[in-house]
């Protein structure tokens, strides 16, 4: 073997294990920063802690009614989104919700001048107040959209319509029960 042979096979070794070297780092600090943070977090609706006490402050959470159908949706969802347990809890606060719907026909045919798709624009503004009075606990703003297929048919246009009022619906209980754990969370653990 000349001096040259072995140079290059010195080389190609070194190489091979600079590259498993590369891998393993690679592996280490994708993986250090997911370790590290690992322990920085707490779930929102652990059982343990503060964290269970969330989730029994969102039971007494009361939702003033809310009119309109879609009023209807939301005060549903959100009661099932706030005591899904349907235990009797005496309310510490109120929760008011004021939603506003608008229909909007981003698609007509060309030919016959008709809506061939709605999209059902909804959003609300909620109020979580003590019952007994004083310094609002969340205030904040949800919005959201479920869109439908049009066709002639007036019954299923109305049907269609109302399935996406009830999917707005329960997308905003969602979006606003999220929030309103997140200021618990943050007002109990202060």
């Amino acid at each position: 073997m000349s001096w040259r042979d072995r140079i290059v096979g010195s080389v190609a070794k070194q190489a091979t294990a600079l590259r498993a070297i590369s891998k393993r780092l690679r592996l280490v600090f994708a993986l250090a920063p997911a370790l590290l943070l690992a322990g920085c977090l707490h779930p929102l609706y652990g059982t343990g802690g503060e964290n269970g006490m969330v989730a029994e402050e969102m039971r007494a959470i009361e939702v003033a009614p809310i009119p309109a159908r879609l009023g209807h949706y939301l005060g549903d969802e959100l009661i099932f989104a706030l005591n899904g347990t349907g235990s009797h809890v005496l309310p510490k606060y109120r929760l008011i919700v004021t939603p506003a719907e608008s229909v909007r026909t981003p698609l007509i045919d060309t030919v016959t001048g008709i809506a061939t798709a709605s999209t059902v624009n909804v959003s609300a503004h909620y109020v979580l107040q003590p019952i007994d009075g004083g310094k609002p606990v969340a205030t904040g703003t949800v919005f959201v959209a479920a869109s439908y297929d049009r066709t002639s048919q007036r019954f299923s246009d109305m049907r269609a319509a109302r399935n996406a009022e009830q999917r707005d619906a329960r997308t905003m209980a969602g979006q606003i029960r999220t929030q309103l754990a997140a200021a618990l969370a943050k007002r109990i653990g202060s």
